[in-house]
């Protein structure tokens, strides 16, 4: 055990794959958000579209989890979830939330921070309607983040709720839905030779963007 410790504290990586500069960004952050997603996209990055959600309670602690981005326009970064899961729970209660993708192929890191707010009906059930069969039944069958008794109990809910719901029939529950991060503040992250790394963020100030350089 000892020698895995020192293999991970021993661990180095040198960044070498790209730049960032301040008069090479976009001035708008969001395009220049999609031109890197795109890259990541070309570069076929496993789970690009994963994303780390960070959430506070009203206590202040700290939540954090994996989701999927799944539209984005002007600011908005929209992904679903089940609204009494301990992460809708927590965000309904204070909005607060960041964003965290990491593309190591690229040799980068985008963070975001901003406001969360409900998706509409209209927009929650358009996405719904576009899901698989399964994944629907999945959305009834699951009372995310709270206790389960046992796996059979989950797969004993889902054959019923085959039952009662046909493809043609079913539609969203209720509890479930999109999330919106509306973000007024961005950091763009290059890696760069012996952790002189480029940092590039983008902060809403009176409706403009001021663009600014980070300290490694």
């Amino acid at each position: 055990m000892d020698d895995f410790r020192d293999h991970i504290n021993n661990l180095r990586e040198d960044f070498t794959k790209g730049t960032l500069n301040e008069d090479g960004v976009n001035k708008d952050p969001a395009l220049q958000f999609e031109l890197w997603l795109q890259q990541a996209v070309e570069s076929k990055i496993n789970e690009v579209q994963a994303v780390h959600l960070s959430s506070v309670s009203l206590d202040g602690k700290p939540s954090s989890r994996i989701v999927y981005l799944r539209e984005f326009q002007n600011n908005n970064y929209l992904f679903y979830t089940n609204y009494n899961s301990k992460k809708a729970q927590q965000l309904f209660k204070n909005p607060n939330a960041a964003f965290t993708f990491f593309w190591p192929d690229l040799e980068r890191q985008v963070r975001m921070e901003g406001i969360v707010v409900k998706a509409s009906a209209a927009q929650s059930d358009s996405y719904f309607n576009q899901r698989p069969y399964e994944s629907k039944i999945g959305a009834w069958a699951s009372e995310q983040s709270h206790l389960l008794a046992s796996r059979e109990e989950l797969e004993k809910k889902v054959e019923e709720l085959k039952k009662q719901y046909t493809p043609e029939t079913i539609k969203r529950p209720e509890c479930w839905g999109g999330l919106i991060l509306k973000v007024n503040y961005y950091e763009f992250w290059q890696g760069r030779k012996s952790r002189l790394h480029d940092r590039i963020c983008y902060e809403l100030k009176a409706g403009s963007w001021k663009i600014s350089r980070l300290a490694p």
